[in-house]
Order: structure tokens, then sequence, then C-alpha cells
């Protein structure tokens, strides 16, 4: 008899135990979903621009990132320490391994990047260039900050009135695989061959590679090879404010006009000096906005990247998708003209 209760008692046991293990395996489940859940977490967003220490990619980034972040994404934000494709590419490497949803990239260079954002691409990574386009084939769609044509003529049209149609200029670019600065130069070229500026002569477009003490170094050296110059066109941030320290230093406000392309932050002394009677932008903090959206809209499957594509970007409105060439974009407002008059308002901003 006690043999028997015992065996009965065993049963018991063992069913319960049963039991209680059938009941921890949907609990177990239950935690391992909220653990791939945690896992998975909100999906990355990357932005990738041209080299670390350039304020106008910083505030371009951190645009892109109240964005993305407003969206509920999490961003990456990354840059080589060189304006090179090298750099960019290492940088790709790693995003591609951490499986982001999205990169948006200022490219160095419109068709060394293809290889690595094609594999981006295969591996199911939405792709978009900004600023600094990549080739048509290498991204899904890019995101112009103004239209090129207007940034390349609208700054021949101004050096034109500052020193009067006549006289030596020069361009003081950034990298000469900027896409962005190339196309902006090949408008200047253009707006040049008009017959009202018969008696300007481009001599030289040099490049500081978007890096301040080349830049500087540049400056200099157009100056000793061409002492007649009369103004120079930097349609660089970098350069136009390298070329303002060297214009400022060497007392030439008066005899070297200087325009092009500058944040108001680091400009407004040289436009309050008249070393730069004026120059223009765009706001880059509303670029990396427009990108973070872009990227957004790709990622959810709102647009695919092809022309009449819509969606909305926040305070920007509603953004069409338009050609570009080979491939499409979506572009920003002309570009705006900053002076003596209101650059105290905007020199606080960025």
């Amino acid at each position: 008899m006690k043999k028997f209760l015992s065996i009965i008692l065993s049963v018991v046991l063992l069913s319960s135990i049963l039991v209680a293990c059938s009941q921890g395996t949907p609990q177990s489940g239950g935690a391992a979903s909220e653990g791939e859940k945690e896992s998975s977490g909100p999906k990355k967003y990357a932005f990738v621009f041209k080299n670390t220490g350039n304020p106008y990619g910083e505030k371009m980034m951190d645009g892109f990132q109240a964005a993305v972040e407003e969206l509920g994404g999490e961003v990456i934000l990354r840059s080589p320490d060189q304006p090179t494709a090298e750099g960019q590419i290492q940088i790709i490497e790693q995003l591609i391994t951490q499986k982001v949803a999205a990169i948006a990239i200022a490219g160095n260079d419109q068709d060394a990047l293809e290889p690595v954002l094609k594999k981006a691409m295969n591996q199911g990574i939405k792709v978009l260039s900004v600023d600094s386009a990549v080739n048509a084939n290498s991204r899904h769609i890019h995101v112009n900050q103004a239209n090129p044509e207007r940034i390349g003529r609208v700054q021949i049209e101004a050096v034109n009135e500052m020193i009067g149609g006549e006289g030596q200029i020069a361009v003081l670019s950034a990298t000469s695989q900027a896409t962005n600065q190339n196309l902006w130069i090949e408008w200047m070229k253009k707006e040049l061959e008009k017959p009202e500026y018969k008696n300007i002569e481009l001599v030289k477009v040099a490049y500081g590679d978007d890096l301040r003490d080349k830049s500087v170094s540049e400056t200099e050296a157009l100056l000793k090879s061409y002492p007649d110059l009369k103004a120079i066109i930097a349609p660089t941030t970098v350069g136009i404010a390298a070329a303002g320290k060297v214009l400022t230093d060497k007392g030439l406000k008066d005899k070297v006009k200087l325009t092009g392309l500058g944040l108001p932050s680091e400009m407004a002394s040289y436009i309050e000096s008249g070393v730069s009677p004026w120059m223009y932008l765009w706001n880059p903090i509303e670029v990396g906005e427009a990108a973070g959206f872009t990227a957004h809209a790709l990622v959810e499957g709102k647009i695919k990247g092809e022309v009449g594509d819509t969606f909305e970007a926040g305070d920007l409105g509603n953004q069409e998708v338009v050609e570009d060439g080979d491939g499409t974009q979506i572009m920003l407002g002309d570009p705006f003209k900053f002076d003596a008059e209101n650059i105290a308002e905007w020199k606080d901003v960025y």
C-alpha cells in the first residue's frame, strides 16, 4: 500500500512539474519576443558627411538628427577625418554590418562610392545623397539644397556687380571631386559666356579640399600668382571663411572682393567690415531635416524615389520628387543673400 501511494505521489509530482513547464513555455516565449522587440528597437538612420570639423556639416547633421528623432528613429552620425572617398567607404562598410535602415551621404566622390553603396542597397538599405550627389546608380534619390544653376549663376552676377564688370577673378573650391562644387562652377562658366561679362577673366579654379589651412594657403597662392586679381568666389563655407581671414590680415578689402557660400556665423565679421560685400547660402539645418524626412519616407515605403512621388517633410512642407539627370531628387529653394543689412539677425542662428 505504501509503495502504491509512493507511486501515486510521484506521478502527481511529475505531472505538476510538466504542467509548470508547459505553463512556463509561453512566458519564456513572451520574454524572448520582448527581447527580440528590444533588440530590433527603433530603425537606425545614418548620416555620413564629408569630413569632421566642418561647421556646415555639423549643422546639417543637427537637422538630420532632429528630423529622424522626431519620427522615432535612431541616429548614427559619421564622418572621416579627411574628405576622401576611401574614408567614407570604410564608414559605409561598418554601417552595412550594423544593419542600418538608411544611409544619407554627402559624397566626396561622385563615382568611387558606387560599389559600396550598391552593396548597401542590395542588402535592403535605403541610400540617398544630400548636398553633394553620388551618381544615380549609387542612390535612390538626391536631396538638393538649392537649384544648382541658380547657385552658379548668382555668384557671377554678384561678382560682376562688385568689380564693375571688369577684371580677373578666381574660384576657391572644395575638393576637385566634389560633385556639387563642380556643377556650380560649370554654371559659373556658362554664365561668364554671356556678352556682358566679356571683360571678366576667370584665371584659376583652386582647391582647398574643405580644409582651413589648405584653403588659406591656396588663397595666398592666388594673390601671389595674380597680383591684379579683383575677386574670389568661394562656393564652400570653409574656403570663404579662410579667404576672408587672408584678405583681412593683408588689408585687401578694397582691392579684392569676396563672395560665395558661407555660414552667417562665420562670415558676419567679414560682411560687416566690407571684406565680403555679400554672400549666399541656404539653411544647412533645413537641408539636413529634408534628408531625414526623405530617408524616413523611403524606409517606410511612402516613396520609392520615382518622379512624381510626394511626401510631407515637417515644417518644410510637401516635397515632390523630380528628375535629376539620370536619377531623381527633391530640390529646396534658391540661395539666400546675406549682406550688411541682414547679417546681424542671422549670425546667431547658424
